[in-house]
């Protein structure tokens, strides 16, 4: 089965956000700095509006490796509720088991 387009999307962004973290940071610390000349602040707003979209933290979003849905995620596991639980039931998550009590 191919990944999801919604995946490989999110795995895209994840990958853009590491990669230019520490500038994005440093820009933001600068342009949000009152202390600082208006000139400088204004610079550091234009460099930050350079970076490209899949580099704002806020684009990577939690999603199922399987489906690609991004509701009911088990973090852990990056699968949603059912594939969890399917995954669970034919054995394939190690170390985990169905209840019973």
């Amino acid at each position: 089965m191919s990944p999801n387009i919604r995946v490989l999307r999110d795995i895209k962004a994840r990958h853009g956000v590491n990669a230019n973290e520490i500038a994005r940071r440093a820009y933001l610390y600068v342009a949000r700095n009152a202390s600082l000349p208006a000139s400088v602040r204004y610079q550091a707003q234009l460099q930050l509006n350079t970076f490209g979209r899949y580099t704002r933290p806020t684009t990577v979003k939690n999603r199922c490796a399987e489906s690609g849905k991004g509701r009911g995620i088990m973090s852990e596991f990056a699968l949603s509720r059912f594939q969890f639980r399917l995954k669970a039931r034919a054995g394939e998550l190690p170390g985990v088991h169905k209840a019973s009590w």
